[in-house]
């Protein structure tokens, strides 16, 4: 861009300096000014009136008889032939003494020339700076309709083998591969092969790797473009672009052409309430003709990528164009495991590292998150100097990928220290106390991001589905926190701002979307499936009257309260468990699994230094097993407290 700036400067000031040149000649030699006029110099010239005469191009300096020197110019439109010869005449007649001649009559079209060449100049700097490259992209004026379309071909190295934790869906893709090896026995038996793959699943699932690993176990071109590289402010510039991406295909089929986040083009037209837009419903329509209209893409399988299929146009969908949507989802933790493997090969580990013990950690983790984790932990051990990445270095990964990075430097008064020890100490307390909940992994009170202390449960299995007594248990858990800062302190914050918004969406959701209510049929309440790009609230429908809406509020009303009652119980009854946790928290700051359940049991050391924190090992209770009957039985009646 620099280059090109320089370039246009340069061109700027020779065009000037030329411009201006060539306008100074003109002025020297059309000035028609003189001392005295031509047409006195020439009456002089007839009556013998003059005694020399000098040219110097068409300027005339003379003196007359009398002694008396002038100056004029021999204008353009006197014929220099005819001029001479009268010279000649005088110089016989009068002995004129001339010294040069006058300059040869110009041709008329040379009188053009300065603005002729002027045409010229600017004409070539104008078209040198449209071969310039334009902007980032690099591409040229006149490929302003090309297709941004990147080809890799033998550097495309991904295999499936590369892929990890996507066993089914890389079965399912197996087929397009054997296709592009041998499509004959296709052929053969009549059967067509999918024109188009539309890989749903959310972000940093590994749709993009896999579509690119389909390539690279073919060993086909892979022409990969984003969706919004068609969209341009001009109006059939999008649609100049498809046609030439497919141009370019076909030439090289078979191949396969990937279109990443292709919601960016394909969604549905005519929604929102500006109307259309002109130039992606354009872009769009050209992409469904080329996918499967009039002409025949034989050996062209497009591949595309997206995360909202909900917003994509019906017609891009049916069958003929995206024959086939293959889930892509978040992995399970067979499908962690694996995955940490890849991303762990060029790592060293330390002999503590259990991938197996980390799959289990990490549950909701996609690729992606996995890739980053394993990074963090290798910039963590390096940050100290370490040569191989340890089981805690990863744990503090883990926390710092979900949470944020500690704000250790945060100085904490003792009164808000006691309110937020307290705080997490109910959430803490009461996921140890409910029964069938996520066991206690984390508590803290060192702020991180947003929060200035968090409580982490995490699962031992993965979980598909949420059961009724589940979502309970969360809502008597969010609401721990709260309770106890009631229950102790006598007063409450804002610090539990974010739970009671977590509340309010879940016991809406049992009602609304769930049927988790007793005194409602089971149906859903409301319908938002209408246009997807004006939001939410403003789309939604109301399919229920008002007198239904009034009921839902009293039984979303009646699940809060319940839970609050349930947690408030819960606290009130194991108080002395709430002061074990709140004040190891107060002393310790963090703790662990192993160091919640001794604090919880009171058999951690309140009496240690500071410093002696690293060490703390388990001090579980003698029965373990024990904590079982501790559990809180939901179905118990409320008792007084």
């Amino acid at each position: 861009m620099k280059n090109l700036f320089k370039e246009s400067i340069f061109f700027i000031v020779v065009i000037l300096v030329v411009a201006f040149g060539l306008r100074l000649v003109n002025f020297e030699t059309t000035q028609t000014s003189s001392t005295i006029p031509f047409s006195e110099v020439y009456s002089n010239l007839e009556k013998g009136q003059l005694k020399s005469i000098t040219f110097t191009d068409r300027k005339i300096k003379g003196q007359t008889i009398r002694g008396e020197e002038f100056e004029s110019y021999l204008p353009y439109a006197i014929d220099t032939d005819a001029f001479s010869n009268e010279l000649i005449k005088n110089i016989t007649e009068s002995h004129l003494v001339v010294t040069g001649t006058p300059e040869a009559q110009t041709p008329w079209f040379l009188s053009f020339l300065p603005s002729i060449i002027l045409v010229i100049a600017l004409t070539g700097a104008l078209f040198i700076m449209m071969q310039q490259p334009r902007g980032n992209g690099g591409a040229k004026f006149n490929t302003f309709g090309k297709a941004k379309a990147k080809t890799q071909v033998s550097e495309n190295k991904v295999r499936f083998e590369n892929v990890a934790g996507l066993d089914e869906e890389k079965e399912e893709l197996q087929e397009v591969v054997d296709f592009l090896k041998n499509p004959k026995k296709y052929i053969e038996l009549g059967a067509r092969i999918p024109r188009g793959i539309l890989m749903i699943g959310p972000p940093g699932t590994g749709k993009t790797y896999l579509s690119k690993a389909v390539a690279g176990e073919a060993k086909v071109p892979f022409f990969s473009i984003s969706g919004s590289d068609f969209v341009e402010m001009f109006v059939g510039v999008g649609a100049s672009r498809v046609r030439d991406l497919f141009e370019q295909a076909k030439r090289d089929a078979p191949c396969i052409v990937f279109i990443d986040e292709i919601d960016a083009v394909g969604r549905k037209r005519g929604a929102g309430l500006g109307g259309g837009h002109d130039e992606r419903e354009q872009t769009l329509n050209q992409l469904l003709v080329e996918m499967d209209g009039f002409g025949e893409n034989q050996g062209v399988i497009v591949m595309a990528a997206t995360n909202r299929p909900d917003i994509l146009d019906p017609a891009l969908l049916r069958p003929g164009r995206f024959d086939r949507q293959v889930m892509v989802g978040a992995p399970d933790i067979k499908g962690r495991e694996e995955i940490l493997k890849v991303h762990s090969k060029n790592k060293p580990l330390a002999q503590d590292v259990n991938l197996k013990t980390l799959a289990k950690r990490t549950p909701g983790f996609t690729p992606a998150d996995i890739e980053n984790l394993m990074n963090e932990a290798a910039i963590l051990t390096a940050r100290v100097n370490g040569k191989k990445i340890n089981m805690e270095t990863i744990e503090e990964a883990i926390t710092k990928v979900i949470a944020g990075i500690p704000k250790k430097s945060r100085i904490i008064s003792d009164k808000e220290k006691k309110l937020v020890s307290y705080h997490e100490a109910g959430h803490a307390v009461i996921a140890r106390l409910l029964p069938d909940f996520d066991p206690v992994h984390h508590v803290t009170i060192i702020p991180r991001g947003r929060a200035g202390g968090f409580t982490m449960t995490l699962p031992e299995d993965d979980v598909n589905y949420m059961t009724k007594s589940k979502m309970k248990n969360e809502l008597v858990d969010l609401l721990g926190g709260r309770v106890a800062e009631e229950i102790i302190l006598e007063d409450v914050s804002t610090g539990a701002q974010n739970d009671l918004q977590r509340v309010s969406q879940i016991a809406r959701a049992m009602v609304t979307k769930y049927a988790f209510s007793e005194n409602l049929p089971s149906m859903s309440f409301g319908d938002s499936s209408d246009e997807v790009f004006l939001g939410r609230d403003f789309t939604t429908r109301r399919n229920y009257s008002e007198e239904v809406a009034s009921q839902i509020d009293k039984e979303v009303e009646k699940i809060v309260q319940v839970a609050y009652d349930r947690a408030k119980q819960i606290l009130t009854d194991n108080v002395d468990k709430l002061h074990n946790v709140a004040k190891a928290l107060m002393k310790y700051e963090t703790l662990d699994k192993d160091q919640f359940e001794s604090a919880y049991n009171g058999t951690l050391n309140l009496e240690e230094d500071e410093n002696t924190n690293s060490k703390i090992n388990s001090h579980e209770s003698e029965d373990v097993d024990s904590n079982e009957s501790q559990k809180i039985d939901l179905d118990k009646p409320l008792q007084e407290s």
